[in-house]
């Protein structure tokens, strides 16, 4: 078997990936406008416009315990997914109390 040489490879040109690119080659799309601004608020929601719907209770505590994870530098982790249901179908001061530790860390 013979060992790999670079010098075996010599009919093949060298191409550096960190060369500079060609300045003709345009790789970015151009924006709308020279002066355009793209970034900007979104109008309030209209309470009209809201959903007529209710979470159950242990919907509303999944939530505010992923919200008081990701607020406390937590953020849930797909895989703790089934834990935080767990925690969730527990009873509403059970959930209470670990948002107040979960807030006292901040």
């Amino acid at each position: 078997m013979t060992p790999w040489s670079n010098e075996n490879l010599s009919s093949r040109a060298y191409a550096d990936p960190y060369a500079a690119p060609d300045p003709h080659d345009d790789t970015w799309p151009t924006p709308v406008q020279a002066g355009d601004d793209l970034d900007y608020f979104l109008p309030p929601p209209n309470p009209a416009e809201r959903l007529g719907r209710v979470l159950a209770p242990r919907d509303e505590r999944r939530l505010a315990l992923n919200v008081a994870l990701t607020a406390a530098g937590i953020p849930p982790m797909p895989e703790d997914r089934a834990v935080i249901d767990q925690l969730s179908a527990l009873p509403a001061d059970v959930n209470t109390v670990l948002q107040r530790w979960l807030h006292h860390t901040l």
